[in-house]
């Protein structure tokens, strides 16, 4: 009896191994589940827990190389401008932005999946819909004034 080919195999596709996550994918996970413990162990008033959150975005934007913390600094201030509704918090490692506790946007360093560029980066909780299809993530390399007021104008329209 021969073995049989995969479905790989027989659509054309590649035959490589699927070799599981990336370091950095995983390195991602594990600071969710940090994140997520830490959440679950704070106790004090609802304030108090916003307090805990914004700081420790600010502390992750201040640990990311000068490109990205340059970039992640305008846009959590542009974020918390545009949008003061919107809770910081840590997702995955990465400053994000959500509203009754559902991220709404993030931004993603260069550094953290080794890219050549940052990602702002939007969920499905966002009122970005326009049409049958729509971009939900940017490249950021840098930030003109231009660049500035479309983001304001995206934060705006993603919370409605």
């Amino acid at each position: 009896m021969q073995p049989t080919k995969s479905s790989a195999e027989n659509s054309g596709a590649s035959t490589e191994q699927y070799n599981g996550f990336t370091a950095e994918e995983r390195a991602a996970m594990k600071e969710h589940a940090q994140e997520q413990k830490k959440a679950a162990a704070q106790r004090g008033s609802r304030a108090e827990k916003e307090a805990a959150a914004e700081r420790d975005v600010l502390a992750k934007i201040a640990e990311m190389p000068e490109a990205d913390r340059v970039l992640a600094e305008r846009i959590h201030d542009i974020i918390k401008t545009a949008a003061p509704d919107l809770a910081s918090k840590l997702w995955y490692g990465m400053p994000a932005y959500a509203r009754n506790g559902k991220v709404v946007c993030h931004f993603q360093s260069a550094e953290k999946f080794k890219s050549r560029y940052a990602t702002l980066g939007f969920s499905d909780q966002a009122a970005l819909d326009d049409g049958a299809m729509w971009p939900t993530a940017y490249a950021l390399k840098g930030l003109t004034p231009a660049d500035e007021q479309r983001i304001v104008a995206l934060v705006k329209k993603a919370v409605g």
